[in-house]
């Protein structure tokens, strides 16, 4: 079985920063690639950031120089962040963590509830 909690997310004004948090159990040797995905209402879901167990990243454009992603590997803990800085309206969205066997196939991975982040003006 294989879960992911996310954590971190809230309401922040428009200039302001957010970590977010996710925590994969399980099979975790499957996790070479783990991910955040966001998904505003009415738009496509959109992969924001994704880094490898090589810590090889990529980045939306749209994200890009604001946002890093991050993982612990150390101490059989297998957790990603996203810290989000300089946020904007246009961020707000629901964050989902993934994870998979690698960055092409995140969007088919598992997948964690989401968590908030909204970014008032």
């Amino acid at each position: 079985q294989v879960h992911l909690v996310e954590s971190g997310g809230g309401l922040v004004q428009a200039g302001g920063s957010l970590r977010l948090s996710c925590a994969a159990s399980g099979s975790i040797f499957r996790f070479n690639a783990m991910g955040w995905y966001r998904q505003a209402p009415g738009k496509q879901r959109e992969l924001v950031a994704a880094i490898t167990s090589g810590s090889n990243t990529a980045y939306a454009d749209s994200v890009k120089g604001r946002f890093t992603i991050s993982r612990d590997n150390a101490n059989a803990k297998n957790t990603v962040y996203l810290q989000m800085n300089s946020l904007k309206p246009e961020d707000t969205a629901v964050y989902y963590c993934a994870a998979a066997a690698n960055i092409a196939t995140l969007g088919a991975g598992y997948w964690g509830q989401g968590t908030q982040v909204t970014v008032s003006s």
